[in-house]
């Protein structure tokens, strides 16, 4: 079985990845959502930030514990996409209301 780098379970990135790209990644996204949503002037905005530094914390303790590269940055990768997720559900949830 050859690796064909277009699929999707075949990139680099979750390949050969240490984890590290993703943590970086991961900060800068954790950064500037928990900015937008500490300007909020809404009380779940404050329980969100939380919810996504503690996403970032689980990105960390993924890197550290998990050792099978494949798993690892799977993980990796959920943990970063749940990020935006949460934070723009609050946003839209808070134009809704």
């Amino acid at each position: 079985m050859t690796n064909d780098p277009t699929r999707m379970r075949d990139q680099p990135a979750l390949r050969t990845s240490t984890g590290t790209e993703w943590l970086v990644i991961g900060l800068v996204l954790a950064g500037i959502s928990v900015a937008v949503l500490l300007f909020q002037d809404h009380a779940t905005s404050d329980v969100v930030a939380a919810v996504v530094v503690a996403l970032y914390v689980a990105m960390l303790v993924v890197r550290v514990t998990v050792r099978p590269r494949r798993p690892r940055v799977t993980a990796l990768a959920v943990l970063l996409a749940l990020i935006p997720v949460v934070t723009i559900a609050e946003l839209l949830a808070l134009i809704v209301l």
